[in-house]
């Protein structure tokens, strides 16, 4: 049975589907036909259903629990792992918040916000902090250095590697929105998790349960088993910077959510809820208990 797959070319990705695409495990007769996207290119894939497995964000999964459900594996969740916002200057949280109020008097505008898509958990993260945050621009997630360097937005909006690289670029750190939201809950951060169509049938869900596991399992015993299928996917990255961005977003979690992960995510969905990010949730969002 052949079905399609949709992941980012990020190293934790690479890291932890390696297995599965290349066969390194027992598939159960499973094949795949791989997509390699963004994170909100993913997202948007999925609100249209056109993947049977794929990566996204936990924020757009909320969207769409009729059409899919959660596995048990592969998912990035974790502590120091979230977002940050940045800028070319240093700006304190304080001024932050004064200048997101526009004020025509005073000649102030409020800053515009490079985001890496509408539906990323970076970005729920971003309005659970800065409700009056809502000059923003969407931009390609490795896109947003740049274009803070080059004055298209003012504060950008960084997820993944480049939490290493945008001090080498001379970059400011204004907040860490994932540290913002393990003080404020005590839980790891649920960012991106895996999910299958509900229109395979249940056993086929469970099979792809399965095998994902044993993905995830393989690449912790043997770390460096794909290392070349990484770095073809890496952007450059030194392998150094390869393996810091795997060990930030491949943890006990990916392995497994289990209670506290749960716990994780189901209130990150009851505060999007309460805050009026999100829709009501009407489907069970686990696939198993």
């Amino acid at each position: 049975m052949k079905l399609t797959l949709g992941f980012s070319p990020c190293p934790n990705d690479t890291f932890i589907f390696d297995a599965l695409i290349h066969h390194k495990i027992d598939t159960e007769g499973l094949e795949f036909e791989v997509f390699y996207d963004d994170v909100e290119t993913l997202n948007q894939k999925a609100f249209r259903g056109e993947l049977d497995i794929t990566k996204l964000s936990y924020h757009a999964f909320a969207y769409m629990t009729d059409k899919y459900v959660l596995l048990d594996s592969g998912s990035a969740l974790g502590f120091g792992v979230g977002p940050m916002l940045i800028s070319d200057t240093e700006i304190s949280v304080s001024d932050l918040e004064k200048n997101l109020i526009n004020d025509p008097k005073s000649g102030t505008r409020e800053p515009v916000i490079g985001i890496p898509g509408k539906f990323t958990t970076a970005n729920f993260l971003l309005g659970l902090a800065f409700p009056e945050a809502t000059n923003k621009k969407e931009i390609v997630f490795s896109e947003i250095e740049d274009s803070v360097l080059d004055g298209r937005i003012d504060i950008g909006l960084i997820i993944h590697e480049n939490r290493f690289t945008y001090q080498d670029k001379g970059l400011k750190k204004i907040i860490d929105l994932g540290d913002y939201w393990e003080k404020r809950t005590g839980c790891a951060i649920p960012l991106g998790g895996i999910v299958a169509n509900r229109n395979l049938p249940l056993d086929v869900q469970h099979k792809i349960n399965r095998v994902l596991r044993k993905s995830v399992e393989f690449a912790f015993a043997n770390p460096k088993s794909g290392l070349e299928f990484i770095r073809q996917h890496a952007q450059e990255m030194s392998e150094e910077v390869m393996y810091k961005h795997i060990e930030l977003y491949v943890n006990q979690y990916s392995v497994d959510l289990g209670v506290e992960g749960r716990k994780a995510i189901n209130l990150m969905f009851d505060t999007a809820l309460e805050k009026g990010i999100i829709p009501e949730i009407k489907d069970g969002i686990f696939l198993t208990a």
